[in-house]
């Protein structure tokens, strides 16, 4: 039997034994508590059917797609300036940074409902500002471990700059760009719950607070499952490939 078949298998048995084992202990207690697997999948397709839950849903992702996009074009400003001007390399490294990548997240959602209030923009600002340390430190790492020689050698070989840059800095500078996206992409799930559950106005994390308010567990549980589907299929339809692209091209074993 190959090996990827035994995975499949693998990962059929265990999410068979883990939706067997929910199910049987939903029927031991009151559905409040734990809903059964096939309530939960009865829920998932009336948000889908309903027009306000979906959009619910769609509020949350582009709060993700926003705040990524912000903290990757911010965090590649601040980790390309300590090469444009070397004397700001003490501050982006020992001081800006460490202190982006301490401050709570909780803090920045408190900062920013006391400045924009409850909305979206809080959201997005939130989660923007709990990505930026992760964009700035992995593509820091990136552009110090540039192969020094052929950076050398592209300079020597012509003096345009944005030529050297889009033929030499950008290839060797992707996959520590596709890193800070994949790592984004996880924590922003993570974060985007908490910044929409206390100063958002719409999203899955507002939709949880009032499920929460209201007992409607079931809603809770198909909200949990479509984030844990978001993640599942992003990492098999987009990054694993991706990932598999970037370990022929650079020959990663």
């Amino acid at each position: 039997m190959e090996i990827k078949t035994k995975k499949i298998i693998i990962s059929l048995v265990f999410w068979a034994s883990f939706v067997g084992i929910w199910h049987a202990y939903s029927l031991q207690v009151p559905t409040y508590q734990l809903p059964s697997p096939g309530s939960v999948a009865r829920t998932m397709l009336t948000i889908l059917s309903d027009v306000n839950m979906s959009r619910q849903i769609m509020l949350s992702l582009m709060h993700i797609s926003s705040a990524m996009l912000i903290a990757f074009i911010l965090g590649s400003c601040i980790a390309v300036l300590p090469s444009l001007h070397p004397v700001s390399l003490h501050f982006v490294d020992q001081r800006l940074t460490p202190f982006l990548n301490s401050f709570s997240g909780v803090g920045w959602l408190f900062i920013a409902i006391l400045w924009f209030g409850i909305n979206s923009l809080t959201v997005i600002f939130a989660v923007t500002m709990v990505l930026v340390p992760f964009a700035i430190i992995n593509l820091r790492t990136g552009l110090t471990e540039m192969d020094s020689e052929i950076l050398e050698l592209g300079t020597s070989l012509t003096r345009k700059k944005l030529k050297n840059f889009f033929k030499l800095v950008m290839p060797m500078l992707f996959p520590y760009a596709f890193a800070t996206l994949r790592i984004s992409f996880g924590v922003s799930w993570k974060v985007v719950l908490t910044a929409e559950l206390f100063g958002g106005s719409g999203g899955m994390g507002y939709m949880l607070n009032k499920a929460r308010q209201e007992f409607e567990t079931e809603i809770i549980f198909a909200i949990i499952t479509y984030m844990v589907l978001f993640v599942i299929l992003s990492e098999l339809l987009v990054f694993n490939l991706v990932q598999k692209s970037l370990d022929k091209r650079y020959h990663v074993q």
